[in-house]
Order: structure tokens, then sequence, then C-alpha cells
């Protein structure tokens, strides 16, 4: 876990804790309901499409 003062790229929030990956930072909440996420939820292709952004904003 890293200690940081980033904006999850999940829900938006600064947070002081969490993780990051590339560039995008996710805080432990949001990490911890990605966890207990089952593929059937409908929140799970919300996690999938704002995890993309990780990808393009490396790309861009």
């Amino acid at each position: 876990m890293e200690e940081t003062n980033s904006e999850c790229i999940i829900c938006g929030e600064t947070g002081k804790s969490g993780i990051t990956i590339i560039s995008g930072f996710i805080c432990e909440a949001c990490e911890a309901e990605m966890v207990r996420t089952d593929v059937l939820d409908e929140k799970y292709p919300f996690f999938i499409h704002r995890l993309k952004g990780i990808w393009f904003k490396k790309n861009a």
C-alpha cells in the first residue's frame, strides 16, 4: 500500500492510502469493493471501464 494524496480513478475522492497501478491511484475503499465484486454484479462493468482509463492515459 502506498501513502499518497492522489485522486482515485474509481470514485474521484482524494485519498491517502491505496494502490497505484501504472499512473492510476485506487483508494483502499474502492480496492476492497472491487475485490468483493462478482463478475455478474451490475457494478463490475463500471470498474472495468474505470480501469481502462489507466491504459488509455498511459498510451495517450
